[in-house]
Parts: structure tokens; C-alpha cells; sequence
């Protein structure tokens, strides 16, 4: 990236106060105002954001080459990036609903988010060291990889498609629906209803928690996992598992291979599926 020059210590409230910016750095601004204007750095390319603070909608629109660092966007910065590339985002604050929509190889990490649909329909993500608060997180986007995420929200990661998450704190509901392709790794899973409808969902030395489990699942891994509170786990899933400690119950799974040091019951009540699955319980 190469800057050319420097805006510092200003306040805009203008309507795309500082549209198509290029080569600039942009330092100590605020983007607030009486005006209440739109799109302040709409179309930027190769610019830096650094220690300011927005209060305006949509303030990142169409950016290419951008660094986003130690700055405040607040609850008025409504949707704040969309169809963005290139980009990093390091150490911010960030409150605006619907943050990053259809964006493209970002890098966003050290952040503070609570923004409810983050990351609708993004590809080439990478997070890392970030705590995020939000429904229905990454929706439909491919290509993500997660390190260290503390994440509270429920719905996340459905649809998504080749998703890597390790040494991350998940507490959700109906995560990983209709998911493809992801793997998540030395991470601690909350919530209930975890995983349905899932193709190639893999999960390596996690810790699952909660209400009926990897249901309706195909080609579903458990590698040296550990289960709590999972009762009425794997029901119609094609499996392959080796949970260490107990499982709460397992209810009807179609095939594959359990494998448990302890399973609490094994339901077969009313199939509507035949279930081939080999269940091996440890003496």
C-alpha cells in the first residue's frame, strides 16, 4: 500500500464526505454530524483508517485495499462494510448491525463486534482473537478460517461451506445447519441442535454440550471428543465417532461406528430409518 497523503483530526457529517479517497491515510476523524450523511469512504482504495470514530451509515462501502485499525464504530454505523476486498481489520470496536456483507479476503482480528447477520455471504475470511456477539454469524459465506473466537449468538455458521475454527468458545443454537466441509478443532461447543443436516462436519478434541446433537448428519467425525447434557445424540446420521467419557443417549443413528466409554441409553424408538451404526461401548 502506498500513501500519499494525510487527513487528520477532521469531522465529517457530509453526505459521501470522502468518496473514491485514494493513497490517504485517515487519522483521528470522526464521522458524525448534524448533516447525517451517508457513505462517508465509499469506493477507497488503498487507504488506512486509524483511531477514528463513526457514527454514519454504511461508511465502507466498495473498498479495496484498506486497513481499518483502533477505531469506534458505534450503533449508528448501520451496515458498515459491504462488498469490501483486501482489507484488515485490527483492534476496533465495532456495534453496527449487519457488519461485512458479500466482502472478500478480509483479515479481521483483536475486535470487540456485536453485530447481529455478521459476515453474510463472505468468502477468504480470517479471524483471529476476536470477541463476537451475533445471530446468525457467517451465513452462507466459504472459505473461513477461525482462531481463537469467543462467539455468543445463536444460528451461526449455516449454509457455510469449508470452515476451519480452532482453540475457540462457541455458545450457540442451531449452529452448523445445512453446513459443508468444516472442521473445528481443540474448541468448546454450546448449545443445542448442533450440526443438522451437515455434510463433512468434522470435529477433532472438542467439547460438545448440550440438547440433541449432529442430527440428520452424513459423513459426520468425532475425534477424541468429550459429550455433557447430549441426550438423543446422532439421530439419522451417518457417523463415525469416538467420544471419550459418557454420551447422554443416542437415538437411532443410520450407520457409521460410535465408539464411548459410557452411553447412558441407546433409543430405537419408532424408526423411520433402518440403523445400521455399530455401537461400541469401552469395558
Amino acid at each position: 500500500m502506498t500513501i500519499t497523503k494525510t487527513i487528520e483530526g477532521k469531522t465529517f457529517d457530509e453526505e459521501r464526505a470522502l468518496y473514491h479517497l485514494m493513497n490517504t491515510r485517515v487519522e483521528r476523524c470522526t464521522f458524525a454530524g448534524p448533516a447525517d450523511g451517508e457513505s462517508a469512504l465509499k469506493e477507497p482504495r488503498e487507504v488506512e483508517v486509524a483511531d477514528c470514530h463513526f457514527s454514519l451509515r454504511y461508511p465502507l462501502w466498495h473498498a479495496k485495499g484498506f486497513s481499518l485499525s483502533s477505531s469506534v464504530l458505534d450503533g449508528g454505523t448501520r451496515a458498515p462494510i459491504w462488498y469490501a476486498s483486501e482489507g484488515m481489520i485490527d483492534g476496533c470496536t465495532i456495534e453496527g448491525v449487519k457488519c461485512l456483507r458479500e466482502c472478500g479476503s478480509i483479515q479481521v482480528q483483536n475486535c470487540r463486534i456485536t453485530s447481529p447477520e455478521f459476515g453474510w455471504k463472505c468468502r477468504g475470511l480470517a479471524l483471529r482473537d476476536n470477541v463476537i456477539t451475533s445471530e446468525y454469524f457467517l451465513l452462507d459465506s466459504s472459505g473461513i478460517e477461525i482462531e481463537n473466537l469467543e462467539l455468543h449468538g445463536k444460528y451461526s455458521f449455516q449454509y457455510t461451506n469449508g470452515v476451519h475454527i480452532s482453540h475457540s468458545n462457541l455458545d450457540t443454537k442451531d449452529a452448523f445447519w445445512h453446513s459443508c466441509g468444516v472442521t473445528v478443532e481443540d474448541s468448546i461447543v454450546r448449545g443445542e441442535y448442533l450440526g443438522w443436516f451437515s455434510q463433512n462436519l468434522t470435529l477433532i478434541r472438542c467439547h460438545i454440550i448440550g440438547t440433541q446433537p449432529l442430527c440428520y448428519c452424513e459423513n459426520l467425525r468425532l475425534i477424541d471428543c468429550t459429550m455433557e447434557g447430549t441426550d438423543l445424540s446422532f439421530e439419522y446420521s451417518n457417523v463415525h465417532a469416538t467420544v471419550n467419557g459418557r454420551i447422554e443417549s443416542v437415538r437411532s443413528p443410520r450407520s457409521g461406528v460410535i465408539e464411548a466409554d459410557e452411553i447412558g441409553e441407546i433409543l430405537h424408538d419408532a424408526d423411520v430409518m433402518e440403523s445400521k451404526c455399530e455401537i461400541k461401548i469401552r469395558s
